[in-house]
């Protein structure tokens, strides 16, 4: 991987895993292919060349990352420091406390950069606050950004010993895993590959099955058949890419002319990338993208292992940089000159048998939560289809309710019977007889009321008699309710 680090500072021996301008060295999937064509051994020209552009490092705070470094380059006494201290004092933040001493715009400018990031952090705790339904929740950002270790949230506003400091060890410790998580990813690829081959199996009868384990052999010692592979970073390894990358002599082999053949960006160093590009030619003798037997997942887990083999071997200082002088020694020992065969991935299963039983048992746990889930999903559908209908019905009988209510307002109410007593239409009063006699209502069938006294009988239903004539009620005793009938034939009895 490349990086305007490396381009602008060819004199740094040190870097990745310790050193901020290690930070920004990408672990890269694919590497550059290799396309030279000498025809004699001559030291490549000092070009100046465009500095190629910064790839993401895949750190969420990989701009963050890239400005302190630019910015800390630009300062002369930092660079100076850097050139002598060795990477352990790196490791042991020796380098950062060179802070200190780097000019005031240098420290004003990564202040700056500093709240930038924080304010950044700030945001993305607040927005992932609101999708997750907490708008209406007070955020701690203090106690959020204790998660973020590549910072010192405790100070927001200005760039410290202790922030680089930070900035060095969390970017090592995440670029060395990296490689761990990508191995990983390889080992639940191949068992998830494996898993469903069997599953397939197990839904074939028995002569569809025997012609499906034998076409899986057939294509495993197909892809099993290539030439020899030569071990990454051997003589013979880079003798073969000198040969037929370079269009050199094989007799005429010079490691550091090699070395320089093949540091492509000039910065004296062999990073990620550039190793990865010298496997190109022994990969191409396993893999062809155009076979069926041929994984490309598997290819790329085969450069990573050859790239990392070198590394261990040649990488003294653990900077993930191959220098010059490294390169030197490695030539000069046993493993280059006489190397062991390598064991490509077909020799080497990425997982054991114990990791393929956890690995289908958990796959079994997921499905059985899969199925729960979905049950429960149903069940809370079916209520909700349920509660549905209920409220429809409901609807429907409101509406009819309403329609029902329409349909009196707009029908005609026919007047009551009508009843002629000397010339004047008079509606019957039985029931207005019943609101001024309520009292009569209760009492028994048959029960006649209590006498009255003679002496006031005659005036007061002569009295009422008056009243109701002037209301417009019957005055004839037909024409009065029962229980006034009586009263009134001893009216007429009177003198």
């Amino acid at each position: 991987m490349r990086s305007r680090i490396h381009n602008k500072m060819c004199w740094s021996r040190a870097l990745l895993t310790g050193c901020v301008l290690l930070l920004v060295q990408l672990l890269c999937f694919e590497a550059v292919p290799i396309s030279m064509d000498k025809t004699k051994v001559q030291e490549p020209e000092k070009k100046i060349e465009e500095p190629p552009p910064s790839v993401d490092t895949g750190l969420h705070y990989d701009r963050y990352l890239r400005e302190v470094i630019d910015f800390l380059e630009k300062d002369q006494h930092f660079r100076e420091k850097l050139h002598n201290t060795d990477m352990e004092d790196i490791k042991q933040g020796k380098l950062a406390k060179e802070l200190d001493f780097v000019s005031h715009h240098v420290r004003t400018k990564l202040d700056e950069l500093k709240r930038q990031e924080v304010n950044r952090l700030r945001t993305l705790i607040k927005a992932k606050q609101d999708l997750e339904g907490g708008n209406d929740i007070a955020v701690d950002h203090q106690a959020l950004l204790k998660q973020f270790e590549y910072l010192n949230h405790m100070n927001p506003h200005t760039f410290e010993v202790d922030d680089l400091d930070r900035l060095i060890k969390s970017a090592t410790k995440d670029l060395e895993n990296f490689d761990k998580e990508r191995h990983e990813e390889f080992k639940k690829y191949e068992m998830m590959k494996e898993h469903d081959r069997r599953e397939h199996l197990k839904a074939l009868d028995d002569d569809e099955r025997k012609k499906e384990e034998e076409h899986y052999e057939d294509m495993r010692k197909k892809h099993a058949d290539h030439p020899k592979v030569n071990h990454p970073g051997s003589q013979n390894q880079l003798k073969e890419v000198w040969e037929e990358a370079d269009g050199l002599d094989p007799e005429d082999f010079d490691p550091k002319t090699f070395f320089n053949l093949h540091d492509t960006n000039g910065d004296g160093f062999f990073d990620e990338q550039e190793l990865e590009a010298l496997f190109t030619k022994e990969l191409e003798k396993i893999y062809d993208p155009t076979n069926e037997e041929d994984d490309m997942v598997e290819m790329e887990e085969e450069r990573l292992r050859m790239r990392e083999h070198v590394m261990n071997e040649v990488d003294s200082n653990k900077d993930r940089l191959v220098s010059m002088d490294e390169f030197l020694v490695a030539t000069k020992k046993k493993e280059f000159l006489e190397p062991d065969s390598w064991e490509t991935l077909e020799q080497n299963q990425a997982y054991t048998d114990e990791e393929m039983r956890e690995f289908e048992e958990h796959l079994v746990q997921q499905e059985q939560d899969l199925n729960q889930k979905a049950d429960d999903i149903q069940k809370q559908r079916d209520e909700l289809e349920r509660q549905q209908e209920q409220l429809n019905a409901q609807k429907i009988e409101l509406q009819q309710a309403v329609e029902h209510m329409e349909r009196l307002k707009t029908q005609k109410v026919e007047p009551p019977p009508e009843v002629h007593v000397e010339g004047n239409a008079i509606p019957e009063m039985h029931a207005f007889d019943s609101q001024l006699h309520p009292e009569q209502e209760a009492q028994p069938q048959g029960h006649q009321p209590a006498p009255q006294d003679p002496q006031h009988a005659p005036q007061e239903h002569y009295e009422q008699h008056q009243d109701l004539a002037q209301q417009g009620l019957p005055q004839t005793h037909q024409d009065l309710p029962p229980g006034h009938q009586e009263a009134a034939q001893g009216q007429h009895h009177l003198p």
